[in-house]
Order: structure tokens, then C-alpha cells, then sequence
């Protein structure tokens, strides 16, 4: 991946629709959503880069993938997904959906927390509302996972992986477009905490993070 280094840029058209609509069949909505997203001003630990989005999830589509790195060592990755459909959809409640997988690797003691789970799910809608977004149809599943090595690969550390899985609706504004670039600056605040970082502003300070296996760089 590319640093972003605080900001998302890229140079495709922003879209891609299961019908392979040309420029002139894009939804305005969408554009301008997918203009938000290129424009987000991110953490600077956060490099973010674009990616083929799923097909078939809706008419219109846009992906991103990005990853907390430490070195050599990504902490934390993810995607987050932007879908459209002008016709609106029903589970939606809306015509805009972000879909996203997050995961991190935790220290094994943490993972035997029984309430992790919640406390994962609450970074998710707790970085939204502490950037003052309005959402709706939120729904998830936090899973973690034990790898322990044996044989030839004994000498490894047990790892313990989170993962968190989920959608929600932005809740659209002006021109019927949803303020999807805060919605990716505060999943940017949610991946930095799955990866252990401090709290980078008065938007994340009552944040409160798991330890890490590796140690993250701090400035």
C-alpha cells in the first residue's frame, strides 16, 4: 500500500456498477460520495490505497483497503466498501450502505476477556458517535481466533485475532449524499484503536485501546 499520508487520493473514476454504467450513468449522489471519499483527511499511520469492489452487492460500488503499519508489521487492516443503489433498499432503510472487515491481532490474555466482543463492537459505533454521524441498520459480528504452532513452526508466539464484520446506512444529508468522508475518517479512528494507538484528538479521547503483540511506532 501507497502512505496516505493523511490523505486518500486515487485517479480511477470512482465507480464501478454491476450493469458497467459508463461516466454518464453514475448517479450524481454517487460521484459526489465517492469525491468525499478520495478528499478524507486520515491519520498519518494509516496507509490507504483503492480496490476492486464486490460486484453484484448493488448497481454502484467503491472500496477502499487500508492497514496500520509499524515497520514492516501491519497492526491493524481493513476494507471499507460504499455501496448505491438509487432505487433505495429496504434492509438499507436508505440508498447508501458502508460494508466493512477489520482485523488485529491481539495479545492471547486479552482474547480470553468474555466481554471483547462487546467492547469491539462498541469502538465501531462509538467512533461514529464521537465524530457526530448519524447512521441507522447497524449490524455486525465480532469473531476472534487462537492460532497455536506446532512442529516445525513451534518456536512461533500463539496469535489471537479479532475481526469484526459490518454495515451500516449513513444517514444522508444535502442532495441526498451521506457525509461518507467522516464515515471513513471514523473508521480510520476504529482501525488505529484495534491497532493500539493513542488517541489522536479530542474526537477519540475517551478511547480506550488493547495492548498489542507489537508495540505500535508513536511520533
Amino acid at each position: 500500500m501507497a502512505p496516505a499520508q493523511g490523505q486518500f487520493f486515487d485517479h480511477s473514476d470512482g465507480t464501478d456498477s454491476e450493469e458497467g454504467a459508463d461516466d454518464d450513468g453514475v448517479p450524481p449522489a454517487f460521484r459526489s460520495a465517492v469525491d468525499a471519499l478520495r478528499s478524507a483527511r486520515l491519520r498519518p499511520e494509516l496507509e490507504v490505497e483503492p480496490t476492486r469492489p464486490p460486484k453484484r452487492l448493488a448497481p454502484h460500488a467503491y472500496a477502499v483497503e487500508a492497514a496500520v503499519v509499524d515497520g514492516e508489521d501491519d497492526l491493524a487492516d481493513g476494507r471499507l466498501v460504499l455501496l448505491h443503489d438509487p432505487s433505495g433498499h429496504d434492509a438499507w432503510q436508505g440508498t447508501f450502505r458502508l460494508v466493512t472487515l477489520v482485523r488485529a491481532e491481539l495479545e492471547p490474555e486479552m482474547a480470553a476477556d468474555p466481554l471483547l466482543p462487546e467492547v469491539c463492537w462498541s469502538w465501531l459505533t462509538g467512533a461514529l458517535d464521537a465524530r457526530g454521524l448519524s447512521y441507522g441498520e447497524a449490524g455486525g459480528t465480532v469473531t476472534r481466533a487462537g492460532s497455536h504452532y506446532f512442529g516445525a513452526l513451534s518456536e512461533r508466539r500463539a496469535a489471537t485475532q479479532i475481526e469484526i464484520r459490518a454495515s451500516w446506512t449513513p444517514r444522508e444529508g444535502r442532495g441526498g449524499v451521506p457525509d461518507v468522508g467522516a464515515h471513513l475518517v471514523a473508521w480510520g479512528d476504529l482501525l488505529c484503536q484495534l491497532a493500539g494507538l493513542p488517541p489522536s484528538g479530542t474526537a477519540d479521547a475517551a478511547v480506550v485501546t488493547l495492548p498489542q503483540r507489537r508495540g505500535p511506532q508513536v511520533s
